[in-house]
């Protein structure tokens, strides 16, 4: 008798541990609300807002693992579709939790730990983009965006399986999706800075 396919089950796994949210967790254990401070988003940035920058690397580091982890489990054990299907569902997880309401993260490290698993140089090609955008930015926000919108065309390029060009594309637009308030305060700072009035002006 032929088993079951593992790949939903590998996605429901993902989405399990995809939705413990370790920002809330470290920063509960040191005495923070995180919904309450800064911009109130449950991810590693704002933990290093709210903690420092030390707290808010070691977040990045345990959100990205847990992309990573089912990724490569269900890579290994299985193929690239149950591997695709378990970063994704842990990147959904991040997103959209279930042990907090269905209110997470915006993905990013999450995201790109599943893709570091799945297609190592593709994910490293788009980090670079998110770094040269970051650099002219100086906002984190926007190299995420620019993180998005290339890792679809960076794994594209690289010749990756289509279970993992689907999970590029796929989550690097809804990083656009989960970013889109700092792409909206991007462009209206931009706007006002071309006005002239520095977007901070006092009316």
């Amino acid at each position: 008798m032929e088993l079951a396919s593992p790949t939903p089950w590998a996605g429901l796994a993902g989405y399990l541990v995809g939705s413990v949210n370790f920002a809330l967790l470290v920063a509960r254990r040191r005495g923070v609300d995180l919904r309450s401070v800064g911009s109130g988003n449950p991810g590693a940035t704002n933990v290093g807002r709210a903690l420092g920058r030390g707290w808010g690397v070691f977040v990045y580091l345990l959100d990205a693992l847990k992309g990573a982890a089912p990724a490569a489990l269900g890579l290994a054990l299985f193929d690239p579709t149950a591997g695709a299907a378990a970063g994704g569902g842990a990147f959904v997880g991040h997103v959209l939790p279930l042990w907090h309401r269905f209110h997470g993260g915006k993905g990013v490290a999450t995201l790109s730990g599943a893709m570091l698993a799945l297609a190592p140089v593709a994910t490293l090609s788009a980090g670079l983009v998110w770094l040269v955008v970051f650099a002219l930015t100086r906002t984190v926000g926007m190299g995420s965006v620019a993180f998005g919108l290339a890792l679809g065309p960076s794994a594209l390029l690289h010749g990756e399986p289509r279970p993992v060009l689907v999970l590029a594309f796929a989550g690097g637009l809804t990083l656009l999706v989960t970013h889109r308030s700092n792409l909206r305060r991007f462009l209206a700072e931009r706007r006002a800075a071309r006005r002239g009035d520095g977007g901070g002006a006092a009316s």
